[in-house]
């Protein structure tokens, strides 16, 4: 089995003022942080072992969720002095990262089968296997291109209108091995979408793109929170736990 991370050290800027006095993982919900969703995801597929990043108001995050007992996972937290970006922030975790893991941002809530794209990513051989799934705007996300292998052939962050190719988005979940993190320098700012998967892609490294069906939300911006509760109020999507 698969150890997880969570990559929860984001400010969330765009969703202020609910992010003035609380950490954008600590977003509530319904009833629950968009945090706790990420736990019982990673739960459901028999993933037990999680790191958390953490760093602007980190002990909000750790004072809530403490050692994850509550919910039969257990979490190890990894704390960032200043920000390092995503690909910096799992640098931290290197000790704890021995095996291959699944890495989901902090504000997102979806019911991706993680099951299949580990099937999917074993199968590939794959260095990094990303989730992708299609939106109608992709200008707010990496867009994705593959080829009939479901290897990644370009990948381009945050596109402006004339330079879209596809609607298929990086949703911030993938499936890695632990060489990655020979690629990324501890305690410098490196990012997965703006450094990392450029720099493997150049290297002709064999990253691949699970394309896969479901429900799936990131929290990043007042108009995306209220959609996403509207969504699990409304019953239209059924997100585990």
């Amino acid at each position: 089995m698969m150890k997880g991370v969570i990559i929860a050290g984001g400010r969330g800027s765009r969703l202020r003022p609910l992010t003035n006095e609380m950490p954008k993982p600590m977003i509530p919900i319904l009833d629950k942080p968009v945090m706790e969703y990420c736990i019982e995801q990673l739960k459901e597929h028999g993933i037990t072992e999680i790191a958390v990043t953490v760093q602007y108001l980190s002990n909000k995050i750790m004072d809530y969720f403490g050692d994850g007992r509550k919910y039969d996972v257990n979490l190890t937290y990894f704390e960032e002095r200043r920000p390092l970006g995503t690909a910096g922030s799992i640098k931290n975790a290197e000790e704890f990262l021995d095996e291959s893991f699944v890495v989901i941002y902090g504000d997102i809530i979806s019911n991706f089968n993680l099951t299949k794209g580990m099937q999917f990513h074993r199968s590939k051989n794959s260095l990094v296997t990303i989730f992708m799934t299609d939106v109608q705007n992709p200008m707010d996300y990496g867009i994705i291109r593959t080829n009939e292998t479901g290897k990644v052939t370009r990948f381009l962050e945050k596109p402006a209108r004339p330079e879209i190719f596809t609607n298929q988005i990086n949703t911030g979940i993938y499936i890695m091995e632990p060489e990655i993190l020979h690629y990324i320098k501890k305690g410098e700012t490196f990012d997965f979408s703006l450094d990392l998967f450029p720099m493997l892609l150049k290297k002709d490294c064999p990253i691949f793109g699970f394309k896969t069906n479901g429900y799936w939300s990131d929290v990043g911006n007042m108009a995306k929170y209220e959609k996403t509760v509207h969504d699990l109020i409304d019953g239209s999507i059924i997100i585990s736990g």
